[in-house]
Formats: C-alpha cells, sequence, structure tokens
C-alpha cells in the first residue's frame, strides 16, 4: 500500500485528509502532538481499513520529525506523499503580540514545514520519486488583520516552496512538491487558537468544510499540479490583491475585524494549543457546522480540468461540423 504522512493530522484538515487517504486505500502516518487524540484518530482510521502510524511530535522540533520519518519508512515503508499541514497562529493586533508568540506560531507553521520538507527529501530524492505537499491558505498571498503571525508564516511557506521546486527542476528530479491553497474552513482552530480579541474568532465568510480541504489536498498528492487554489473565496482574495492590492487594504481596514470575530465574548477558559496540546475530543470540525459549505462548484471543475476542457473541445468541433 502506498504511504502517506500527515502532520497535524489529529483535528481539523489533517484529521479530515488523514480520513481521506485511508477512504483511498493508503497506509497513514499522522504526526502531532497530543497521546490522546492521537490514538483516537489512530481508531478512526483504523475502522477504514488503514495500516496506521500515530506519532507523538511536536514539528518545531526538527531532530523529532527527523526521527519520525525513519519510524514511517521502518514501520510502514517508503514515504510515497508527505503533507505539511500543522499550524498554530495568535488573534489578535500585531502590537499586542509578544515576541514568543510570533515564534512559536512561525516554528510551526512555517519552519515545521520546512523541517517536513527536509526529512521527506532525504528519503525521496535517493529514490526520485514522492510528493510534497504544502498546506497553503488565501493568506499565503494576502495578510489579513488580527493574523499577522500566521500570514507571514504562509508568506514563507510559499516562497521556501517556490525555491524548491527550482532546484528540483534544475537536477531534473521527479520528486514533486504542490501547494494547494484553502479558503476559510469550519475547524477546531478557532475554538482553541490563542487570541486576545473580546470576541470569539471565526473564519470570514463563506465557510466550508475541512473535507473540501481534504479533497483538494489528496488530489495534490496524487496529480502533478504546481498548485491549487480551492473554492472561488481563495481565487478572488489572491487575483484580487494581485489587481488591486490597495482597494484590498481599504477594505481590510474597514471590515476585516468584525468579519472574523462572532458576537459572542470569549470564554475565559477557553483551550490554548500555542505551547501545548489543547484537551478534549476534537476531530475534523469545528463549531460552524451550520454555515459551512460541503462543496466547491470551482473545486470540482479545477479537479476536473482536462475532462470539462475534451468536453469544450468536442463540443466546439460539433458545432464547427455544423455549420458547414
Amino acid at each position: 500500500m502506498p504511504v502517506a504522512v500527515v502532520t497535524g493530522g489529529t483535528a481539523g484538515v489533517g484529521r479530515a485528509t488523514a480520513r481521506l487517504f485511508a477512504d483511498h486505500g493508503w497506509d497513514v502516518a499522522v504526526l502531532a502532538r497530543g497521546a490522546e487524540r492521537l490514538e483516537a484518530t489512530r481508531s478512526d482510521l483504523e475502522a477504514r481499513g488503514a495500516r496506521v502510524l500515530p506519532l507523538e511530535v511536536d514539528v518545531a522540533d526538527a531532530g523529532a520529525v527527523e526521527s519520525a520519518a525513519t519510524r514511517v519508512e521502518d514501520e510502514l515503508g517508503p514515504i510515497d506523499v508527505w503533507i505539511n499541514n500543522a499550524m498554530a497562529t495568535v488573534y489578535a493586533p500585531t502590537w499586542e503580540l509578544d515576541p514568543h508568540e510570533f515564534s512559536r506560531a512561525t516554528q510551526v507553521t512555517y519552519l515545521g514545514a520546512v523541517h517536513g520538507t527536509l526529512a521527506a527529501l532525504r528519503r525521496m530524492r535517493p529514490r526520485n520519486r514522492g510528493t510534497i505537499v504544502q498546506v497553503g491558505s488565501a493568506l499565503s498571498y494576502r495578510g489579513i488583520p488580527l493574523q499577522s503571525p500566521y500570514c507571514g508564516a504562509k508568506h514563507a511557506v510559499k516562497g521556501f516552496t517556490e525555491s524548491l521546486r527550482t532546484e528540483l527542476m534544475h537536477e531534473r528530479s521527479r520528486v514533486h512538491v504542490t501547494m494547494v491553497h484553502l479558503p476559510a474552513l469550519n475547524t477546531p482552530q478557532f475554538e482553541w487558537g490563542r487570541t486576545k480579541l473580546r470576541r470569539h474568532p471565526q473564519p470570514v465568510p463563506p465557510i466550508f468544510q475541512p473535507e473540501v480541504a481534504a479533497e483538494a489536498i489528496v488530489f495534490a498528492a496524487t496529480h502533478r499540479r504546481r498548485e491549487l487554489l480551492v473554492a472561488w473565496p481563495t481565487v478572488k482574495t489572491v487575483w484580487g490583491n494581485k489587481l488591486a492590492p490597495w482597494l484590498a487594504d481599504l477594505y481590510l481596514a474597514r471590515a476585516g475585524f468584525d468579519a472574523q470575530q462572532t458576537d459572542e465574548p470569549v470564554d475565559p477558559n477557553r483551550p490554548d494549543n500555542l505551547d501545548a496540546p489543547a484537551p478534549g475530543e476534537w476531530a475534523a470540525h469545528g463549531s460552524f457546522d451550520a454555515q459551512a459549505k460541503r462543496s466547491s462548484a470551482l473545486l470540482r471543475a479545477s479537479l476536473h480540468r482536462d475532462a470539462l476542457a475534451t468536453a469544450a473541445g468536442a463540443a466546439l468541433v460539433v458545432l464547427g461540423l455544423r455549420r458547414r
């Protein structure tokens, strides 16, 4: 069976992605903090027929990631796909953040992706095969208020990946690196991410379920696309910022604060996962099920673009013949 490694694989997008790999017959290694949730994830994936290797790892620790990669290959076999999904963030205006909060969010979100990529490359390059998927975001292209550590880290992952891609191309390697840029998603990060806001954080609507992201990630892992922009909000953010960044500045300054907060006050006893795993039985979904969309027509079209192009070409040929 092919082997996939998913970092941050016990909750949110990572959990949904690990499930989908298991459903497709893959063996899955899950790297995350928190033994309890790792065991819950193991049971979840084994019930779907997968061989599962849960590994308690903080991706900010390069040595721990390297040791985990060795265990994966020893116990499951050669790694075919490595998904860098683990992330951390803090919701607050920039001037309310301290150096540790910036450092920790960067270590997990950016350096965690670097550590995972290097561990994968050490094994994939000698074999001249394999795929590395960086889980990016619309915020890899456009920074927004109240999430400067996360936006900075996602921008860094994008720059790192572009450098790496050209290096692999230079040596004509068959190792493939790709990015999947996501829209706002209904994941537990809004329940357990550290916040200094007065009101409860929320994803900026429209919100999508994490299974939409998982579908795109698994597709990217098995098809040689340079990158995927998932759903219309991501496409709009990326291209809008390219064409009129000044207009995005004005809009976000006016609307970006309220759009990221509900009307509910922040619970002073809410969990905080920045430095240690958050307790609780969190899985793929957060608390916004009632608002979240289960599919994206634009994503479906993107995943099937070759078939659509073929159909469009055939239709043009038919129309041309009819006009003769």
